[in-house]
């Protein structure tokens, strides 16, 4: 097989309106570190990922670039690119950023900044996957029971059997996901990931199974759940 790399992209430019917090919830700390610093710690320690692009808003590259980047010392972090109004042209700011040093099969894991959790062997799975499908993205079984409401009145209880819930990363060969990005912004279309915007263009995303600790951090109550696992995770490696 042709030899790739494998790029990171990790939009951080959301506003965090949901934690009320004074910063942007991707500064908290989580035992002492900022959320988005964990969450590139997991890249940057990996072997199989050869660079990092963060997507941050642009007022904000200079606070990020010396407390989170040069503090902490990751190496990887190749580019800090200007976040977009919304998420979908924050990936594509990324996208565009990393055009002229990837190739078309070369593979690009898009992870939430705020997502620290992520394993390994979720990367290893993911990028697998993307080598051989349009798209692939990570995700777990919901475990209660989703109804379809309009008006407060319930429509529908859709079988759990096939609903899943979608995290991060959402992995692609840079050539298809950048292909539906541009098709996405010339038609004005807004999908609600990047996978859904693959998914409007024909491609076929498949699934890698995920874990329940692989949280999005956006609300109080998720800080209090990620200081459990990470504690929990600390425990297990005694």
């Amino acid at each position: 097989m042709t030899a790739f790399k494998s790029i990171a992209l990790i939009p951080a430019a959301g506003m965090g309106k949901r934690m009320g917090a004074s910063i942007n919830k991707q500064y908290l700390l989580l035992d002492g570190m900022p959320i988005v610093a964990r969450t590139i710690s997991v890249f940057e320690n990996s072997d199989i990922i050869s660079s990092i692009y963060l997507v941050i808003p642009e007022d904000e590259i200079p606070y990020c670039r010396a407390n989170v980047v040069e503090t902490f010392g990751f190496k990887k972090v190749v580019a800090i690119v200007p976040g977009g109004h919304e998420r979908q042209n924050s990936v594509m700011n990324g996208l565009k950023a990393m055009r002229s040093s990837v190739s078309d099969s070369d593979v690009v894991l898009i992870h939430d900044g705020v997502r620290p959790f992520v394993s390994e062997a979720v990367l290893r799975d993911s990028i697998e996957a993307a080598l051989h499908n349009d798209g692939v993205i990570v995700a777990v079984p919901v475990k209660d029971t989703i109804k379809i409401v309009c008006d407060g009145t319930v429509k529908e209880t859709p079988s759990r059997e096939t609903l899943w819930q979608a995290q991060t990363p959402q992995t692609f060969r840079f050539g298809k996901i950048f292909e539906a990005h541009v098709s996405a912004e010339t038609d004005g279309f807004s999908g609600t990931d990047d996978a859904s915007l693959v998914e409007q263009y024909g491609g076929i995303v498949s699934t890698v199974r995920g874990d329940y600790r692989n949280i999005k951090i956006t609300t109080p109550e998720d800080i209090i759940l990620a200081e459990a696992f990470l504690a929990s995770m600390e425990n297990e490696c005694k």
